[in-house]
């Protein structure tokens, strides 16, 4: 080993010994008479001392000619620092250079690599490898490896077995677009790599093996955004005989045993809400509960005043922002413009005051009396000093922009804290959802998850109403994983996939392998995947996804770091009998 120690391990009980690290170059600082040098690995920083007068001169003239970044090993006494750094485990001590040498020069990278650099987005991910050398990059890599762990720890401990699925499969065209790989040897013919090791997970389940799990790679072909990447990784489960309330269980278990052993937070009991309730009441599948502000309909007590926007909408809702009747005028208007945004689609933004002295004062004064709004005031359980804010419209429209709002206000009050964790499992979701462009029902989840036992009779004559066996964890607004009871007969999945519009052959063409599985004893089974990425950004406390994977891609899909995707020469295009337009 060319090192006796890591850059973070000396402490004063090693003063006087004899020490050797290696590591890159961080900082040098020579005061005349004394060199200062800062060696960096990923286990921290040791400073290096070379006094000029009492040092060889050829470890003076090496000290002298470093630069940043540069790769050195140096060996000397371990001693007691004068002036002490308490920012930093090792910042009682120094070494005492007695011997020095360069691994390996460095240019000057193209950014400060610190905590806080000069790099942009940009620039750091073409030099990613020197990107991943800052404490803050490492020390999410160093989460992701944390979950990983405790994610096997735990699952072992339940007797799951950890079982690879194969990466080149087979396309369907059903869910995201999938990445297709052309086979040589099968020319005209292509692969696709999973976006999910479904099917396979549920083969494992009438294989006999009851338990299994996967922390694996999938893939999706889909625009991005923060929190997607082209290659993402799951943590894939399934299990046999078990019901949702096992799987809850389970998979809470999971959940709760994560943030012990990464955050050290104890988690209470997670609580259920139906899709319904969480659609009704904040306007989406993945509902923030860290806060209250519930929606609010006020259909009965606000419309046939005379008020032709209420009047003419499908739904009125408001929300309550508690101790808000002092926004300013200036305040509001940048409300209604927030609403107004492309993003959010919202017409106009109204507002009612809940003053100090029991009066109200709204932007709809002409057309609402004091009763009036003190009805409104009432509904929405609010107090003197608070402040009522209220869209209209479009049912869907109107619920996704009050969610928005709903969320800014949230930030805007300091009522998402990224240190307080609120789980929930979302749970009876619509199996199927209706495309008015397509004419056609798609499902939800996906075509394997099977309908609410008491719902399945109404799925070919009132397929919207029939809600799946599936769930969803949320915490703190993120989707962090989903899942369902499967559908474990072939009669029922052929009901299914008819309900879906496929033809009989087209059932057999794509799922043929599934169905006939399904004849060979298929036990009722289950599942869940989590987004891994998405965990340990949870973890981390940031909502980009980015930084918590070793190499990803841009927003285009591109890793600029190594050129990719990139165009390949037409002898490679020929072997694969393709031919370019």
């Amino acid at each position: 080993m060319l090192r006796t120690h890591t850059c973070g391990e000396l402490r004063i009980d090693h003063v006087g010994q004899e020490a050797t690290i290696s590591g890159w170059v961080q900082r040098i600082r020579n005061k005349g008479g004394l060199i200062w040098i800062d060696v960096r690995d990923r286990y921290g920083i040791t400073q290096l001392v070379v006094e000029e007068s009492n040092s060889a001169k050829e470890i003076v003239e090496t000290s002298e000619s470093l630069g940043r970044e540069f790769v050195i090993q140096a060996s000397g006494q371990v001693i007691e620092r004068v002036s002490k750094n308490p920012k930093i485990p090792t910042g009682d001590i120094e070494i005492k250079v007695g011997q020095l040498e360069v691994l390996n020069p460095a240019k000057v990278p193209p950014f400060i690599i610190e905590d806080e650099t000069d790099g942009g987005d940009d620039l750091r991910m073409k030099y990613r490898y020197l990107d991943l050398r800052r404490n803050v990059v490492r020390k999410n890599l160093e989460i992701r490896h944390q979950v990983s762990k405790a994610t096997r720890d735990y699952l072992d401990g339940e007797k799951f077995l950890e079982v690879e699925t194969p990466v080149l499969i087979k396309s369907t065209p059903e869910g995201a677009r999938d990445f297709l790989v052309p086979s040589r040897m099968n020319p005209g013919q292509f692969y696709a790599l999973p976006q999910s090791p479904q099917t396979f997970k549920q083969l494992l389940m009438v294989s006999g093996f009851d338990r299994y799990y996967q922390i694996v790679k999938c893939f999706r072909d889909e625009d991005l955004r923060a929190d997607r990447q082209p290659e993402f990784t799951q943590i894939d489960c399934e299990m046999s005989f078990v019901s949702q309330k096992d799987i809850l269980h389970t998979f809470e278990g999971l959940t709760k045993y994560l943030f012990k052993q990464v955050k050290n937070i104890e988690l209470a009991d997670f609580p259920r809400m139906e899709y319904a309730d969480a659609m009704k009441y904040y306007g989406s599948d993945k509902p923030d509960i860290r806060f209250e502000m519930k929606f609010v309909e006020l259909n009965d007590v606000a419309q046939n005043k005379g008020f032709k926007v209420f009047d003419d909408a499908e739904l009125v809702v408001a929300i309550c922002a508690s101790g808000c009747a002092n926004y300013t005028r200036k305040q509001l208007d940048g409300l209604t413009n927030w609403v107004k945004r492309p993003q959010i689609g919202a017409k106009g933004l109204v507002y009612v005051k809940c003053n100090e002295d029991g009066t109200f004062k709204s932007s709809v004064d002409k057309f609402y009396s004091q009763e009036d709004l003190k009805a409104w005031a009432e509904k929405c359980g609010a107090q003197a000093g608070d402040l009522l804010l209220v869209l209209s419209g479009e049912t869907d429209a109107t619920r996704k922009a009050m969610c928005e709002l709903r969320l800014e206000m949230g930030s805007q009050l300091g009522l998402r804290d990224k240190e307080l964790f609120k789980p929930l499992w979302v749970v009876n979701f619509p199996l199927l959802e209706y495309d008015r462009d397509t004419k056609r029902w798609y499902a939800m989840h996906h075509p394997f998850t099977s309908a609410v036992p008491e719902d399945l009779p109404h799925l070919e004559s009132e397929p919207g109403k029939v809600r799946a066996n599936a769930y969803d964890l949320v915490i703190n607004g993120v989707e962090v994983g989903g899942g369902s009871i499967r559908i474990h007969n072939r009669e029922e999945q052929e009901k299914m996939f008819n309900a879906l519009g496929f033809t009989p052959e087209e059932a057999k063409e794509q799922f043929g392998f599934l169905l006939d599985a399904f004849e060979y004893g298929a036990p009722p089974h289950g599942g869940i995947a989590f987004g891994f990425d998405r965990l340990c950004a949870l973890f981390g406390g940031v909502d980009s996804i980015r930084d918590f994977i070793a190499f990803p891609k841009n927003n285009s899909g591109r890793d600029v770091m190594i050129d990719s995707p990139s165009a390949i020469n037409n002898e490679q295009l020929d072997e694969l009998s393709i031919k370019l337009k």
